[in-house]
């Protein structure tokens, strides 16, 4: 069972890397059409998102891959607004809301790491 757990958190992982690197390439590929415009992003985030749920499942503390997530969707959501061009109304929120959930996750992965220490 955990052999099967850690293929998928990495094949999970491999696949977020491609559509963070190469989103386009990843929709031919997969979709037999390249990814133009808005899908961009959004198939970004679905890497990241990916690669946090490939990191969750990797044998180890889950909170890990939710602050992974969250801290990088917070980076690139913010980086889409000031270099990106986008701007829609609930832009500016979701980043707000996802620098407050990582504060949150990594208070609980401290708090959880010092408790495993002592």
């Amino acid at each position: 069972m955990k052999k099967v757990l850690i293929f998928t958190a990495v094949a999970e992982a491999v696949t977020g890397l491609g559509l963070l690197i190469v989103p386009s390439l990843v929709g031919q590929l997969l979709l037999g059409q390249q990814l133009t415009s808005v899908a961009i992003p959004v198939a970004r985030v679905a890497g990241i998102a990916l690669v946090a749920l490939g990191i969750a499942c990797w044998p180890g503390p889950p909170v890990l891959g939710m602050l992974i997530y969250s801290a990088v969707v917070t980076l690139y959501l913010a980086y889409l607004a000031f270099a990106g061009g986008f701007a829609g109304v609930l832009l500016w929120p979701a980043v707000m809301f996802h620098v407050v959930l990582s504060i949150l996750l990594t208070h609980t992965w401290f708090a959880n790491e010092g408790r495993r220490a002592s």
